[in-house]
């Protein structure tokens, strides 16, 4: 290992550009951010009304522009705020600048006004307002429609995740904020729509300008100016004051043990990283994954060979093989499984499951979009079972859940459903990522309510974009940055990723699901380092073998499986993930900092210790960071001696009692 320290900021996120906290505003009631252009977390009396208002950019592959601005101005006042700024969005061949405005009011209002100007013809999937509506005290709730022509619709926010646009041809929206008071607003400068953000993790209602159903992408036209507004407003009087939480304490309770099981953890196994995968497997040995999610794909000429690597992987750390297997043929899929089914055969790969995916479904299909050319499920489905006799069955998709949503499988045929997911697909920054965890529930509910008893297994899933079915590629990241839909993620060799990973586990186990794949073993989704194609701060530095921090969550929590998962109460999920489980006469409590803040967390309903008991509490922090690395155990482990616990930045805390 080498002796030099990396900054705070690699070992917190694996990259040195900052993430920048919007500067506040105030307009009466209402508070916000100020984030690089755009406005975020708009509060009314501290109850949030929209998640963000922004003018976004994006290139054909929607890939989101980070804007240049110049001429920036902001006047804030005593009870008011003006903004003005001009912004560019570049690339070498093309380039589209944009003049915008906001005012804060002293009664709340926000007026959002922005003209946009290409200065090429600018090729784009979408570029003008978006407005998006948050999740709590919003889903499932009463919201009025005014509709282009003038209708106005009495209807609610989405409660499971629509797989469509809910509302088409919007101009305004209306819904409560309070009791008492309601928020209205208007978008205009050309025909919004609403599509349902939890499809793709993200904690948002979000209401776009241009239609899907018009062409993409499309040409911003030299020198064609176009204007776009957005306000809101608020009517009424509160019937009694906001109920805000307030104060920095946590509290997290545990209760008895419920019915539910730590599901199976496992890991993919991408067919590009066997051989560092192979290379490092000692230190793959501790982590002893359940199962390894292996990917067969015959457009890359993948046989016997890889197949045989699988086995060899498998075999050494003790996990059993699922294989995912892409479906080129659309006649003749039959004799294409039959060949996979001899290739598995001949390399002595025992299969504990297979998943089938036709190459069509592997890409993005827009609401009223047609299907690509596909075989059909059911005609797939059963040829998979001939091919192969005894194995468990599984099929959905290989991408992000809106796709499953959108192309419900028929799951009485299958022995499970299956679906990955992506935190970093329209937002990058930190919060963002972190906050796509309230999301989840909400996408293992929706499957539940058409997949019935199928049983529901999510993954390969990191915070890089393992596939971008929305487009051609992923977004390139040669600047080791926070980059939407970019397969190469500095997080993930950060502390942030064991905090979100141990956010993503528990979230998904409480609401469920029956198995658990997170990204890989090596490789830019992976938690074990090896010197890849893409720079790695401080990693590449290193004489020796080394890890990333989320292995050792990963190391912990597989030994949890078929654990009882245990009753807990906690007041700030949103700050901190918490999730506890008991076996073997062991209570565990996980604990992991979601914020880039020190939080405070009290614990209650402890188990009392017995005579010859204790309760110790590992950390994982910057303070360890390169300790973690080793990729040996965390140590010593100190006794707890408080139900006070300090998690410091993205810090993760393993308690132990009995």
């Amino acid at each position: 290992m080498s002796m030099r320290e990396p900054s705070r900021a690699i070992k917190l996120c694996g990259t040195e550009q900052p993430d920048v906290l919007g500067q506040s505003l105030r307009a009466g009631p209402l508070t916000a951010e100020f984030d690089n252009g755009n406005l975020r977390y708009l509060r009314y009396q501290g109850v949030e009304v929209l998640r963000a208002l922004a003018y976004l950019v994006r290139d054909e592959n929607w890939g989101t522009y980070t804007p240049i601005l110049d001429k920036l101005k902001i006047d804030q006042r005593s009870d008011s705020f003006t903004i003005s700024y001009t912004a560019t969005c570049a690339r070498p061949d093309q380039q589209v600048a944009y003049d915008a405005t906001i005012e804060g009011r002293s009664d709340g209002a926000i007026e959002f006004r922005a003209t946009g100007r290409p200065l090429t013809d600018f090729l784009t999937a979408r570029t003008g307002f978006v407005v998006l509506h948050p999740l709590r005290g919003v889903a499932g709730q009463p919201l009025e429609v005014e509709h282009v022509d003038g209708r106005s619709v009495k209807d609610k926010f989405p409660a499971l995740v629509n797989p469509d646009c809910p509302f088409r041809d919007v101009r305004a929206l209306k819904h409560e904020v309070m009791p008492g008071v309601w928020a209205t607003c208007r978008m205009e400068g050309e025909a919004f729509e609403m599509e349902d953000h939890r499809n793709w993790t993200d904690a948002s209602f979000k209401t776009y300008v241009r239609p899907l159903a018009k062409p993409w992408p499309y040409t911003l036209t030299k020198g064609d100016a176009f204007e776009q507004c957005v306000t809101l407003r608020f009517t009424g009087t509160p019937r009694s004051s906001a109920a805000v939480a307030s104060g920095n304490s946590i509290e997290v309770k545990l209760g008895p043990a419920t019915k539910q099981k730590v599901p199976p953890l496992g890991l993919g196994m991408p067919a590009e990283e066997v051989d560092n995968t192979l290379a490092q497997i000692e230190l793959l040995k501790p982590v002893a994954p359940k199962f390894l999610q292996c990917w067969f794909d015959p457009r890359q000429k993948h046989g016997v060979s890889l197949l045989h690597k699988y086995r060899q992987i498998c075999d050494a750390v003790g996990a059993t093989a699922v294989l995912e297997i892409v479906v080129q043929s659309i006649d003749d899929f039959g004799n294409e499984l039959d060949r996979v089914s001899e290739y598995a055969e001949m390399a002595r790969l025992k299969l504990a499951a297979i998943a089938v995916c036709p190459v069509g479904d592997l890409k993005s299909v827009l609401p009223g979009g047609k299907r690509p050319p596909a075989p059909s499920l059911e005609e797939l489905y059963i040829a998979a079972r001939d091919s192969f006799p005894g194995i468990k069955l599984g099929g959905g998709m290989f991408s992000f859940f809106t796709e499953l949503n959108r192309k419900r499988p028929p799951a009485q045929l299958l022995d499970f459903v299956t679906n990955t997911t992506c935190p970093i697909v329209h937002a990058a920054d930190d919060r963002s990522v972190m906050e796509t965890l309230e999301a989840l529930p909400y996408q293992v509910e929706t499957a539940r309510s058409f997949i019935g008893s199928t049983p529901h297994r999510v993954g390969p899933s990191g915070i890089g974009c393992r596939d971008n079915p929305h487009g051609a590629a992923y977004t390139p990241n040669p600047n080791n940055e926070r980059v939407c839909l970019a397969k190469v993620e500095p997080r993930q060799r950060g502390i942030f990723s064991a905090a979100w990973t141990l956010g993503y586990i528990a979230t998904l186990a409480h609401a469920g699901v029956s198995q658990i794949c997170m990204g890989a073993p090596t490789g830019p989704l992976g938690i074990i380092y090896a010197r890849g194609e893409h720079a790695q701060p401080w990693f590449d530095s290193l004489d020796g073998a080394a890890v990333y921090p989320v292995y050792h969550v990963l190391a912990g929590l597989t030994k949890g499986s078929g654990a009882s998962i245990l009753q807990s109460q906690n007041s700030a999920p949103e700050r901190v993930a918490s999730f506890a489980y008991r076996a073997a006469g062991v209570t565990r409590l996980w604990l992991a900092n979601l914020t880039a803040q020190t939080q405070s967390v009290r614990l209650s309903g402890l188990p009392k210790l017995p005579a010859n008991g204790r309760a110790t509490i590992r950390k994982l922090h910057a303070d360890n960071f390169s300790a973690a690395c080793s990729g040996r155990p965390l140590g010593p482990v100190p006794a707890l001696r408080s139900e006070a616990v300090e998690l410091d930045a993205y810090a993760v805390a393993c308690i132990d009692i009995g």
